[in-house]
């Protein structure tokens, strides 16, 4: 396992530990953190609050990496996430995470994306889509009690 994977490893971990284990050591004093719904955290410290806070209202149960591809400065991670919040709600879903390094492998970028689970074909019941999902993106909103 390469340093960067290693430091990806390490961030999954203090999620589903709940605890900060180097967020000073892995990300730059002016990393650029995108949650794949569109909050953005402009700089270590505000990561390190997010991450202090929103553990206080769940837990990351499950965040299972799959697999990694690197070139050059950039590594993309593909991955399974599942929470728990304290509200009684259950989130999971698909998602990658495109990773931006400095010379000295710390992390300068990252930005989420994620993918419901509940896929559909639309066409199954004729040439005319048809949608089975009754929310667009149903992963973001209990994380913020429905508020965003």
């Amino acid at each position: 396992m390469n340093e960067r994977e290693k430091t990806i490893r390490l961030w999954f971990d203090m999620w589903l530990n709940q605890q900060d284990m180097g967020i000073d050591d892995i990300f730059t004093e002016d990393v650029i953190y995108t949650e794949s719904w569109s909050p953005q955290y402009n700089n270590r410290k505000t990561v390190k609050h997010w991450f202090q806070e929103w553990n206080t209202r769940g837990k990351v149960v499950i965040w299972e990496i799959k697999q990694f591809f690197h070139k050059e400065d950039q590594t993309i991670v593909e991955w399974y996430f599942k929470n728990e919040m304290n509200n009684g709600s259950i989130e999971e879903f698909d998602g990658i995470s495109l990773v931006e390094w400095t010379e000295d492998n710390k992390i300068k970028a990252l930005k989420e994306f994620g993918c419901n689970r509940n896929t559909y074909n639309p066409y199954q019941e004729g040439d005319t889509p048809q949608s089975k999902q009754k929310k667009r993106i149903g992963f973001e909103l209990s994380a913020y009690g429905g508020k965003i």
